[in-house]
């Protein structure tokens, strides 16, 4: 059966759009590829009917539980079998979708990256044949690109050690030097790099230069000509979710907020309203679009400034997927700058901060054991910048990734004791005896404990976990892991702690740096005299769209010119001595000047949660003001 015939016999599809059949005959020939297509162009159909024609599992790393949702929900109304494991599910489910993955039963299986991390997935994994590994979103994997995630740079090792034969990257958003980043790290030639442009032109894109006074009463203007018309209106932070939706719905237009502080039933509901129809409107952070297939999106309107060009790009992409015309607008204005480059520079750690995780470093040779969560706490470093930074120091070869594993295993019976060990060999009903004598019980769940095991049995973690699992899979124990530690090796000898620490900080600054130019791109790019569709598609290698659209703002002859807000005076200098002191009374330690910076601009920081910072006087008092300004005051104040 050709590719075609398998296309309709499977998907009900005649035809592939461009693009497509590139990438999946690249697959189909024992190739890796990547599909670089824009939002809402089949990326996903690139691995989909690969997946039903290769032998093995196709395993897909999707970064949203809600695209994995989508995407299973699609590969379920073709009749491909296809799941997902995730967090929200009963362990009993989990324990079905494993053995339907183990008999071959199911085709696809999408999990998160952080899936990999966990020893007792991996062992699983390691045993099943997989035909490919899809990365979704992987413009993830590069520094470079507007979404890095250090956990997927170490897909290529996965890769291997899972003996994975091929690779199909997949993402919408990437700029030449991310395509480059892709291709050396999964060893792409370039002839097997598909891009088919990110012109749209069904799309109108518009700028409208607004103060922030009048944002609201221009939205609404916006929407009142077609207030039933599907629409996605973007914010920044969450509680400008929650104004906007209650101002618009007060002035008789449907409209509910959407965002990441909601439970999870909650905004399952509002994303099935929305493609239901039944809410026409949506106030949403960018926690909702990812996994929306929704084809007749009308207007996407971004009431606050989005974080980059990518963002942008990928939140317009939800537009007018059905190939009908869709309005995109920008209600464009200098307000929102600060918050935006605050959340910059509040991901950029102190030099101490770095010196005191160095300082944790055990001799070479030793193995090093940490909690992440736990390390960020204690170093005062949010918990993406530590695990860029671990990824620092294994690029440089100071440390190098052992494995991961569960701390804390435990279990409770669901079958009697007695009943379990019956059915086992002697030789395996002494270790399980063993077992269970050395997992002491409270109440209903038995506590491992490794150490007591291996005595009484010479058991060894990994074949007591093996048991365990088995006994799970096959319902006669309940098993629960918990408290991850990463372990890694330490390859270098004593490091000299201040020039590393020098080091480190310095290639934060210039992530800093890039990530704040990143911004004052968007920026020159929405008061662009060009041709909005052409320097958008210019800025992602795309050379070939029309210099002249005729369908954006500039084509229409209005170059925007974004308003900048009314700068702020800044409060007296005693008012800002006063919050910092009422701050500092609750800290044991003397608080450095970035630390007091991020607490009056509102930018969260582990020691600042430590100290219920939220609730002092001071907090977010200075976030219209920019950074630097009030580190540069803070600093005038203790010289």
């Amino acid at each position: 059966m050709n590719l075609l015939n398998s296309l309709q016999h499977h998907f009900g599809f005649s035809s592939l759009r461009p693009g497509q059949q590139a990438v999946i005959e690249h697959i189909m020939a024992g190739q890796s590829a990547a599909a670089i297509f824009p939002t809402g162009s089949g990326k996903s159909l690139c691995y989909q009917l690969p997946a039903v024609l290769l032998p093995h599992l196709t395993l897909v790393i999707s970064p949203l539980l809600a695209l994995m949702q989508d995407q299973l929900a699609f590969l379920r109304r073709m009749n491909i079998t296809a799941a997902s494991i995730d967090s929200t599910q009963s362990a009993e489910e989990s324990r079905n979708i494993m053995q339907g993955v183990r008999d071959g039963h199911i085709k696809v299986l999408m999990i998160s990256v952080e899936r990999l991390k966990n020893e007792r997935f991996r062992q699983f994994i390691g045993q099943v044949p997989i035909s490919l590994l899809v990365v979704d979103e992987a413009h993830c994997i590069s520094e470079w690109g507007h979404n890095f995630r250090p956990d997927y740079l170490k897909l290529p090792t996965y890769c291997q050690s899972l003996k994975i034969p091929q690779v199909l990257l997949l993402t919408a958003t990437a700029t030449p030097a991310v395509i480059n980043d892709m291709q050396q790290k999964f060893a792409l030639p370039a002839n097997n790099v598909v891009l088919t442009g990110f012109y749209r032109p069904n799309l109108y894109l518009e700028v409208l230069p607004v103060a922030e006074a009048d944002k609201v009463n221009t939205l609404i203007a916006q929407l009142r000509p077609a207030p039933d018309a599907p629409t996605i209106v973007y914010v920044t932070l969450q509680h400008t979710a929650e104004q906007v939706a209650e101002q618009l719905v007060a002035a008789g237009l449907q409209a509910s907020a959407y965002h990441a502080g909601m439970d999870q039933d909650r905004r399952q509901q509002l994303q099935q309203a929305f493609m239901a129809g039944t809410t026409p409107c949506i106030v949403a952070t960018i926690a909702f679009g990812m996994g929306v297939d929704k084809a007749d999106i009308r207007r996407v309107i971004h009431f606050d400034l989005p974080k980059s060009i990518e963002n942008y790009s990928q939140e317009i992409g939800r537009a007018g997927r059905d190939g009908q015309p869709a309005r995109c607008t920008l209600l464009g204005n200098l307000a929102g700058q600060n918050v935006l480059e605050n959340f910059v520079y509040g991901d950029t750690p102190e030099p101490e901060a770095i010196h005191s995780l160095l300082q944790q470093l055990p001799a070479a040779g030793e193995q090093w054991e940490i909690m992440p969560i736990r390390l960020a706490n204690d170093c005062n470093i949010r918990l993406l910048p530590l695990r860029t930074l671990l990824v620092y120091l294994e690029l440089d070869r100071i440390v190098e990734p052992q494995y991961s594993y569960y701390a804390d295993y435990r279990f409770k019976f669901m079958v009697a004791k007695e009943d379990i060990i019956s059915r086992f060999n002697p030789e395996r009903q002494a270790f399980l005896t063993a077992v269970f004598a050395g997992s002491p019980m409270a109440r209903t769940w038995c506590q491992v404990d490794f150490e007591a095991i291996w005595q009484q049995s010479g058991g060894e973690r990994k074949r007591v976990i093996n048991a365990l699992d088995y006994l799970h899979q096959q319902g006669l124990i309940s098993l629960e892991s918990k408290q991850m530690v990463e372990v890694y090796k330490i390859l270098q000898p004593a490091l000299d702690l201040a020039a590393e620490t020098y080091r480190l900080h310095q290639l934060f600054q210039q992530k800093e740096h890039s990530e704040i130019a990143r911004l004052n791109k968007m920026l020159a790019f929405f008061e662009s005299e060009r041709c909005l569709s052409q320097e958008l598609a210019a800025y992602f290698a795309d050379h070939h769209a029309p210099e002249h659209c005729g369908h954006c703002s500039v084509c229409a002859g209005n170059t925007a010119q974004l308003p900048a807000p009314a700068k702020p005076a800044l409060p007296a200098l005693d008012q800002l001595q006063f919050w910092c002191k009422q701050l500092q009374k609750q800290s044991p330690q003397s608080l450095s000047t970035h630390t007091l910076t991020c607490f009056l601009c509102g930018i969260s920081t582990p020691v600042l949660n430590r100290l219920k910072a939220r609730k002092q006087p001071g907090f977010a008092r200075l976030e219209q003001h920019r950074f630097n300004e009030v580190r540069s005051t803070l600093a005038s104040l203790n010289s």
